[in-house]
């Protein structure tokens, strides 16, 4: 299926991809998959639905708004958004639709105090800050957290949580412990006081490096969507059977010949020393492909990569395919991520290359039509 019938620039995304992903981590059951951020840029409700297929009982949301797009779609699951709900109509919402929303503040308990009600208390996600100077209780704050939890029975906490912020690092195996040993005495007394809490640590390079940590609920996200948590470090191995579930074409607008010393696109940033082909193709930074990446990026046509030459523009970009042993035509395919050969890039590959994170590149390039 596609969301718009026809478009210049394409992401295709593999669901059995992801199913296999998650089915790498271990049991459905035990595995709160993160789906914020339209999942990763892949789709919510369709990676949702493929998720909800292999028997996911927990969903991780970014806010209360995309909790309530799945409960509009049938999506029965616990559902928990990680940036609670910070106004009191998001908590009404979430309320309303048993949302579960983080709870990491003392501000945070008071908006879920006045929606909730000793008959129908407002349910919460208790986030403990142990190292990630983000958002979350701190251990001095757990006295004070447990008399509030127990003088209000408008609320009731149901899942307690943290998050690494380095798991991913072998070299920080210390830092993560240290996390992981505050979480354990925080989660102890919280459980004490409430034993049903659930508990939830490990991200997805947490999940795949300390399965010792997973407690009751994983929490993979970039994993999920087949990114290697550990590329270039000594645990890559870790990752090595993730599936990418992404990968973005573009059409080519045009091929044109360039004579020597002829500049290409905006500014005259590249002038060519040799005739070289240029292929024009439909996409640019408006399509989420970084200006950033002009005279630095890489696409695939034909099974070969070929550099970025010039500036890229709102819609269009130039290609280099001059050594390309294949001869490229107008409405050929070229790749921005993924697609057929060896020499197809990664999301870790255009991220290396654009001096980011492989998040930021599915975020942006999924926003374009999506075939499924």
């Amino acid at each position: 299926m596609s969301t718009v019938a026809a478009a210049p620039c394409r992401a295709h995304i593999d669901l059995s991809a992801i199913r296999h992903n998650l089915r790498l981590l271990g049991d459905p059951r035990r595995v709160m998959p993160v789906v914020k951020s339209d999942a990763y840029g892949h789709g919510l409700l369709p990676v949702a639905g493929a998720l909800d297929a292999e028997g996911v009982t927990h969903f991780a949301v970014g806010n209360v708004g995309e909790a309530h797009q799945l409960r509009q779609a049938g999506f029965r699951q616990t559902l928990v958004a990680l940036m609670g709900a910070p106004t009191r109509e998001e908590m009404a919402l979430a309320a309303q639709e048993h949302i579960l929303p983080l709870a990491h503040s003392f501000a945070s308990l008071d908006r879920a105090a006045a929606t909730g009600t000793p008959e129908r208390p407002v349910e919460v996600a208790i986030k403990c800050e142990t190292g990630m100077s983000r958002l979350g209780f701190e251990p001095d704050d757990l006295p004070a957290l447990l008399e509030k939890l127990r003088a209000t029975p408008g609320i009731r906490p149901m899942l307690v949580l943290s998050h690494l912020a380095c798991a991913d690092m072998p070299e920080e195996d210390a830092y993560t412990r240290a996390q992981a040993r505050v979480f354990a005495e925080m989660a102890a007394t919280l459980t004490e006081a409430f034993p049903h809490l659930r508990r939830s640590l490990t991200n997805s390079a947490g999940s795949l490096a300390y399965p010792e940590l997973r407690y009751d609920l994983m929490r993979p996200g970039l994993a999920l969507y087949g990114c290697n948590p550990f590329h270039g470090t000594v645990s890559r191995e870790l990752g090595a059977a993730l599936k990418p579930a992404m990968s973005v074409s573009a059409t080519v607008l045009q091929v044109r010949d360039v004579r020597p010393g002829q500049s290409v696109s905006y500014g005259r940033a590249f002038t060519t020393a040799r005739a070289a082909r240029i292929a024009v193709l439909g996409v640019g930074y408006a399509d989420g492909y970084s200006r950033g990446l002009s005279d630095r990026g890489l696409v695939t046509i034909a099974g070969y990569r070929a550099p970025v030459r010039g500036r890229v523009c709102m819609g269009m970009l130039m290609a280099e395919v001059t050594d390309i042993p294949a001869s490229i035509h107008e409405g050929d395919t070229a790749w921005l991520l993924g697609g057929p050969g060896a020499q197809a890039l990664t999301a870790q590959d255009v991220a290396d290359i654009w001096g980011t994170i492989p998040y930021e590149v599915l975020c942006l390039l999924g926003r374009n039509a999506r075939r499924y």
